[in-house]
């Protein structure tokens, strides 16, 4: 095995590790929020309210952003020294402009929300407009955080940007312990949406400001941190990140303004912005931590590898990617599909979520099972582009995708207005609709991207990579139908222990069929994967080598 690829596995599991803890945090979060809130006016309110501090935090703020991504593709090939000023510099900039945004998203805090939810009562608008307020610091934050974890990622540094994430989590969890430690069951009560409301966003805002303070001593190891301002926008360094950073902002941004397209068609339906947020947690759970494991280590890689004598290793790399990305969403997503109710009522059915809450989400599960392999490979196409330095095409692919977006919103859900929405009764899919809405266009733009990226790299083995992709998936969808066959044919147990034998067994199955099909497919990435989880199992399974 060579230094790079040995490399790359040491990264991808410090990654992955530290990526774990995050998410694990984040489902436990998530899980006392369910219990706290419910699909009450609280938190249905909050994902409104989330929108534009959550757009800019996982936009700049986020491991595999722009931001992130800039600093990475640019200081990755400059010594410490230069890549110090370059950060200084960039923050300066980046902090000014935030500052301003952040004013703003206070002062206009109101019509932002009207804008956003257009069909929201008067109880949940209110509250959206408090957690607004309270939670627009989060937009300068944001980028400083962003920023400074690309440079960390640039010298080297893995572990701390990938757990940071956890601090977020853990703020939100002690805020709302604190709540009930006051309230106590009365925080169950629709009367304290406004202070739990409040709670959840200031809670919120900490946990941002956590990220960026842990990162600082860091910075100051590795000789990237200088508290200083410094206005330099001349220097090539900086001139190069700001030419990587602009495209890739509006080109994520474009994807994030999806989000505010699906809450928009989803205010006129009552509780259907909660259900979205709580299904999205069970999605990005393990699409965040996949995301982070195969994405961080390689970035590095496709940015040392755009000279032209290197194009073979390039496309290789770019194949690992997808085909990893593959290998591995699907059986989630065949699990999501599968055993989408029962994964809801495991993880969320307590306290205030109740049975209807679980099948409202359920339904949504579904849907984003369907779209898993698709978010993930889009990452890995993305970020190839940004490697080439090219942050145009992306963009151009994502604008087209909002419209396509707004498009098939309208087709399966219709159009909302205040108490009710507006239907098409023969396309109309309910809140799911959003979410294929959203599956759709991640679709097209991973087709769009990859075509445009064979034009670019002068050719790519596309027939190989469908035929392999194509095995996978027969693979996936034979885990996917034993996974529900079992949930439909058992009596399981009620409870939370009846969920959890009926998830593990019908999940074991499932994932079994799948590696026994892939493994036979001889599908490369799926031999590889294989190989590392075979163990003691070496020799006894029909596949192995």
């Amino acid at each position: 095995m060579s230094d790079t690829s040995r490399s790359l596995r040491r990264i991808a599991l410090i990654v992955a590790v530290a990526t774990a803890l995050s998410k694990l945090a984040g489902l436990v979060r998530q899980q006392v929020i369910a219990a706290a809130f419910g699909v009450g006016a609280a938190y249905d309110a909050y994902n409104y309210a989330y929108v534009l501090p959550g757009f800019l935090l996982i936009l700049l703020g986020g491991i595999n952003g722009p931001f992130h991504s800039a600093m990475v593709s640019v200081l990755a090939r400059r010594p410490r020294q230069e890549g110090a000023h370059v950060l200084a510099a960039i923050n300066t900039l980046v902090g000014a402009g935030l500052l301003v945004v952040t004013v703003v998203l206070v002062l206009l805090a109101d019509p932002l929300i009207t804008l956003l939810g257009p069909g929201l009562d008067a109880t949940r608008h209110d509250i959206a407009v408090l957690q607004l307020r309270w939670m627009a610091p989060m937009a300068l934050f944001a980028g400083l955080i962003g920023l400074g974890f690309g440079a960390l990622n640039a010298a080297d540094v893995f572990w701390l940007p990938s757990v940071s994430p956890l601090l977020s989590s853990v703020a939100v969890i002690g805020g709302i312990a604190l709540l009930w430690w006051q309230l106590g069951p009365a925080i169950l009560s629709p009367s304290t949406a406004v202070i739990g409301g409040v709670v959840l966003a200031a809670s919120t805002t900490l946990g941002a400001v956590l990220q960026w303070l842990i990162q600082l001593p860091a910075l100051s190891r590795e000789g990237l941190n200088k508290l200083q301002l410094v206005w330099d926008w001349k220097d090539p360094g900086v001139r190069e990140v700001l030419k990587v950073m602009g495209p890739a902002t509006l080109s994520s941004g474009m994807l994030q303004i999806n989000v505010f397209v699906s809450l928009f068609f989803a205010s006129g339906m009552p509780a259907a912005a909660a259900g979205l947020g709580y299904a999205n947690l069970l999605v990005q759970t393990p699409l965040g931590l996949l995301s982070n494991a195969l994405l961080v280590p390689l970035l590095p890689v496709y940015a040392r590898l755009t000279a032209p004598e290197d194009r073979p290793e390039l496309i290789a790399r770019i194949r690992q990617g997808l085909m990893l990305s593959n290998a591995s969403m699907l059986p989630l997503g065949a699990l999501m599909v599968g055993l989408a109710v029962p994964i809801v009522a495991l993880i969320y059915e307590r306290g205030a979520f109740n049975a209807a809450a679980a099948d409202l989400v359920g339904q949504l599960l579904m849907a984003y099972g369907l779209g898993m392999p698709a978010y993930l490979a889009r990452d890995v196409l993305v970020r190839v582009f940004y490697a080439l330095g090219d942050g145009v095409t992306p963009f151009r692919w994502s604008l087209g995708g909002i419209g396509l977006n707004a498009l098939f919103c309208w087709l399966f859900v219709g159009g909302p207005i205040p108490g009710g929405v507006l239907v098409l009764p023969s396309l109309y899919c309910g809140a799911a609709g959003l979410v294929l809405a959203t599956v759709a266009v991640n679709l097209i733009t991973c087709v769009g991207l990859l075509l445009a990226l064979q034009g670019r790299l002068g050719g790519l083995p596309l027939r190989v990579w469908g035929r392999d992709t194509l095995l996978l998936l027969g693979a996936a969808v034979a885990s996917g139908l034993v996974a529900w066959g079992l949930a439909q044919a058992i009596a399981w147990p009620t409870g939370l222990g009846g969920r959890l034998l009926e998830c593990t067994l019908a999940g074991g199955a499932s994932l079994l069929v799948y590696v026994l099909v892939a493994g036979a497919a001889r599908v490369p990435e799926m031999d590889q994967l294989i190989r590392q989880l075979q163990g003691p199992l070496k020799g006894r399974l029909p596949f192995a080598r």
